[in-house]
């Protein structure tokens, strides 16, 4: 196959790779997902991970129809990959895709869940164990992939891990893999590592003892001409300074002696010659002989050390997966054919932050989380469960509402879901999305970000199934009163094409009435604590238009005006959005109030 072949590579990058590594093993190393394969022959990591992104799930890909998901999809799995027990965990994760299929989905979760329940019921001392033995071996560049993926299960086995996940190691024959381990770091690289071979390190040390003798050769002829001028035979003494200085031996340095030279210089010259390419002869047959022993036993091992690879990388791969589970406190999603909905969702990003986050509850389309026993959910009387059936919904309510987060935490959870992986929520309820379009606010009140926008997010909607939309204040990128009429032909259109959708926006009292199957929510702020922060339920109400609340803004700036005439204008502002309301909330905020609570 032609590298060129593959999304992203052209001309000079098939070249670069072709160079470093040579067809065959490139189109390996793009096959399997090998990031630090390409990034060691000079790609960027960036463009290494996107070529395999389309490489191994490049129909996954069209899944993100917009910017803004992609956005999502990439800081997910950025998190994600923060968790990774080795690098090459890392990169697939960075790898992974949205599937589009219920069934492939299905079969990571499966995985994903056994190596979380793995992963939680491991005692602490025992998870140090673990993430030492791939800390120690699997990252260890010194070492070979096949001796560290040995070593490596040799070390989870000591670790005490077992079942489960760990299965897959635990069941690899442990005296093969013993055998493999030693024979592989004997075989260092190909060439016999020291300490494996007495007569190889003899003669390897005799044969670096002669080339550097060699290299002082006129010293040496200083030393032999000394002795020589004594009265012993010339060759004698030869013979008896280089065995000495060199432990080649006497037969094999009397051997290399040549039979005729011009002169003294050339007697010694021709020695160190014929003895250097004695030796290296023997200590290349030597290690030919040893080379050839250790290939045997690691031939005769091939089974448990092809296991191992495998094993070692898969679980690396999905014990990442399941810290990052375990850290979020993510639940395995339920697929069903036609909704979306989420029980206390949360928002990844935030958590990732360090934020404190309201867990969420919304839903769209058909889902059964209402339905269920009343001990299995946690729906407040004011919030209630949310409506079935409705494929749209229009969210609307207070400024700094969190209802662009919320638009984001629905996204989060239908890419994780759709990559094969838990989401965070208590439950969930998910359907397989065809296109995925998320479009956050962007202010910029131009046509050509009407059009733009409109071209990014109308086509999915058209011309693919099972799209899911989540639009935020469309009203942003033009006038009010057109923005009403697009948002409303947009609900309709989602109605009409079976899709399903929310969209934020602060026009809900302008829009048509809706469609069938479509509602308005939501989002009440509900006064100032005592920091002059705005207090937001961030728990949507379902059925009920939420309001801006412009009179807890004012309240907030008229508190904390500075100097007469700044107060005076936050007071104008005040008349405007209604004094007495106003008023009331500085009543509700004051110290002496705060003090009463």
């Amino acid at each position: 196959m032609r590298l060129e072949e593959y999304w992203g590579v052209g001309p000079k990058t098939s070249e670069r790779l072709e160079s470093a590594l040579g067809t065959e093993r490139a189109v390996e190393a793009i096959e399997s997902g090998e990031v630090r394969a390409l990034v060691s022959a000079g790609l960027p990591r960036g463009r290494a991970t996107r070529i395999l992104r389309r490489a191994n799930g490049g129909e996954g890909m069209s899944v993100l129809s917009t910017r803004d998901a992609r956005s999502v999809y990439k800081d997910l799995v950025g998190v994600a990959s923060d968790y990774a027990v080795t690098e090459a965990a890392a990169d697939r994760i960075r790898v992974l895709t949205p599937l589009l299929s219920r069934e492939a989905a299905e079969q990571r979760l499966d995985a994903v869940t056994a190596a979380t329940e793995s992963w939680t019921g491991l005692d602490e001392g025992v998870r140090r164990d673990v993430l030492g033995a791939f800390e120690e071996f699997a990252e260890d560049d010194r070492i070979g992939e096949e001796e560290a993926a040995a070593r490596t299960a040799l070390a989870l086995r000591e670790a005490g891990a077992s079942g489960g996940a760990f299965e897959a190691v635990a069941d690899i024959d442990r005296d093969a893999l013993e055998s493999a381990a030693s024979a592989l770091a004997d075989l260092d690289g190909g060439d016999v590592a020291r300490g494996v071979d007495g007569e190889l390190d003899s003669l390897r040390d005799a044969l670096d003892s002669v080339e550097a003798l060699s290299a002082d050769s006129l010293d040496a002829m200083e030393e032999i001409r000394e002795e020589a001028r004594a009265g012993a035979e010339f060759s004698e003494v030869v013979v008896d300074y280089v065995a000495s200085e060199t432990d080649a031996g006497f037969r094999r340095v009397r051997d290399a002696t040549p039979e005729e030279a011009a002169d003294a210089a050339d007697f010694v010259s021709a020695t160190f010659r014929n003895l250097a390419a004695d030796l290296r002869e023997a200590v290349e047959e030597r290690e030919r002989s040893v080379a050839r022993r250790l290939r045997g036993r690691i031939a005769e091992n091939r089974e448990a050390v092809d296991a191992a690879r495998e094993a070692v990388d898969d679980l690396a791969f999905h014990l990442s997966l399941a810290r990052f589970a375990a850290d979020f406190d993510l639940a395995r999603p339920a697929f069903v054919e036609n909704g979306f909905a989420v029980d206390r969702a949360r928002n990844v990003a935030l958590e990732a932050g360090g934020e404190e986050v309201q867990p969420v509850t919304y839903a769209i389309g058909d889902h059964g989380l209402s339905t269920d026993e009343p001990t299995a959910s946690d729906w407040s009387d004011a919030v209630g469960a949310p409506p079935d059936g409705d494929r749209v919904a229009v969210l609307t309510g207070a400024n700094s509402g969190g209802k662009t987060t919320l638009l984001e935490t629905l996204c989060q959870v239908a890419l994780l879901a759709q990559m094969g992986l838990p989401v965070p929520a208590a439950r969930a309820e998910v359907s397989i999305s065809d296109d995925i379009v998320f479009h956050r606010r962007h202010a910029s009140f131009n046509a050509g970000v009407l059009e733009s926008t409109l071209r990014s997010i109308v086509p999915p909607l058209t011309e693919g199934e099972d799209t899911l939309m989540l639009v935020d204040e469309f009203e942003a990128i033009t006038e009010p009163g057109s923005a009403a009429d697009l948002l409303h032909g947009l609900v309709r259109l989602t109605v009409d094409r079976g899709a399903l959708g929310v969209f934020v926006t602060h026009l809900a009292d302008d829009l048509k009435p809706l469609p069938e199957k479509a509602r308005k929510d939501g989002i009440f702020a509900e006064g100032l604590d005592d920091d002059l922060e705005l207090e937001v339920d961030y728990q949507p109400r379902f059925g009920t238009v939420g309001k801006s609340t412009p009179e807890f803004i004012v309240s907030r700036l008229l508190a904390g005006a500075d100097g007469r005439a700044e107060r005076a204008g936050f007071e104008t502002l005040a008349r405007a959005v209604g004094e007495e309301a106003v008023q009331r909330t500085l009543d509700d905020w004051s110290p002496e109030a705060a003090a009463e609570d």
